[in-house]
């Protein structure tokens, strides 16, 4: 039995899996609210205590560097220890990936439904890449040797917001006003959407109705600007979905560059799904991402599939415990 978890800034989400015949098979999961823990040791004890079962082996995909078995959270007030988890769970072994790379894990035993293809491409090889923005933005890659991918995480969603236009070179000084540096993960994350959203209103670029600044102020920002977007019934939090769509979209282009991932781009996290008829329907996430220049007939040539399945980082970590055992 694998005890598996996704563990981010806002949920924690904790499986047993049982392993058999090389099927990966869910017995129980739970997702417990991260704030209201102080560790995930906490985390991982309440789950075993509630189940009452005692796993063989665990790993866990958490949002931050994972250097030598400890990490501190990204956007968590947690510093974890593998070492620390395994005391506590009294097993021999714990492993501790990061989010992205649990997610690029799962990514092989997904079935065809849960991914939804944003182009229309023939056969690809090469490396790969996966991007996935949620509560924070997260990045991996896959290396392809000619038989077998290699899994790797980077921290790229830290890496310098690059605007295009004059419009997000306004977005870019006004988020340096309150940040200093100006991350991607800035503006393609729940915050960012907030963040994006803030600066068309403080700019002069729509005013939003009471009853959604009243809802914006009660329940999760983030979700409440999607939902009115995607209702069509505010026109600021309309443009400030499609430009986190666009932005998406580029730094989903730019991450396949730096790759080389002419075997596929996999866009994962929670927002994705969610917004589904934005990135399906209206071509600006895949016109930014192939408008890279002289490198736009080479984009053009890569799959970009969305991640429906939302225990993608789950399997990914019951397969990584599985497949690293020592």
């Amino acid at each position: 039995m694998i005890l598996a978890g996704d563990i981010g800034g806002t949920h924690a989400r904790l499986a047993l899996f049982d392993v058999s015949g090389g099927q990966y098979v869910p017995l129980s999961l739970t997702v417990f609210s991260s704030h209201e823990y102080p560790n995930l040791d906490a985390i991982a004890a309440k789950f075993v205590e509630t189940t009452k079962v005692h796993p063989e082996a665990a790993c866990f995909g958490i949002a931050g560097p994972v250097v030598n078995g400890r990490v501190e959270a990204t956007n968590l007030p947690w510093t974890v220890d593998s070492q620390s988890v395994a005391d506590q769970l009294q097993i021999r072994n714990v492993k501790l990936i990061n989010d992205l790379e649990a997610n690029a894990w799962g990514i092989p035993a997904l079935a065809a439904k849960d991914l939804v293809p944003l182009n229309r491409v023939g056969t690809a090889s090469g490396n790969q890449a996966v991007i996935s923005a949620g509560t924070g933005l997260g990045e991996a890659g896959m290396h392809w040797d000619g038989s077998n991918y290699h899994i790797f995480a980077c921290e790229g969603g830290h890496s310098d917001f690059a605007p295009r236009n004059d419009l997000e070179v306004e977005l870019f000084r006004y988020l340096e006003k309150q940040f200093g540096h100006v991350s991607n993960e800035r503006v393609l994350s729940g915050p960012g959407l907030v963040n994006i959203f803030d600066f068309l209103r403080a700019s002069g670029r729509g005013t939003p109705p009471e009853w959604l600044r009243e809802e914006i102020q009660k329940t999760d920002a983030a979700a409440a600007i999607s939902r009115a977007a995607t209702d069509g019934v505010c026109a600021v939090a309309e443009q400030a979905l499609d430009l986190f769509v666009s932005i998406y979209g580029a730094e989903a282009g730019n991450l396949a560059l730096k790759l080389l991932a002419t075997g596929g781009v996999f866009v994962g996290g929670g927002i994705a799904p969610k917004i589904l008829p934005k990135l399906t329907k209206n071509s600006a996430f895949m016109e930014a991402f192939v408008s890279k220049g002289r490198m736009r007939s080479l984009m053009e040539k890569i799959p970009v599939k969305v991640i429906v399945n939302d225990e993608t980082a789950l399997l990914g970590a019951a397969r990584y415990a599985a497949l690293n055992p020592n």
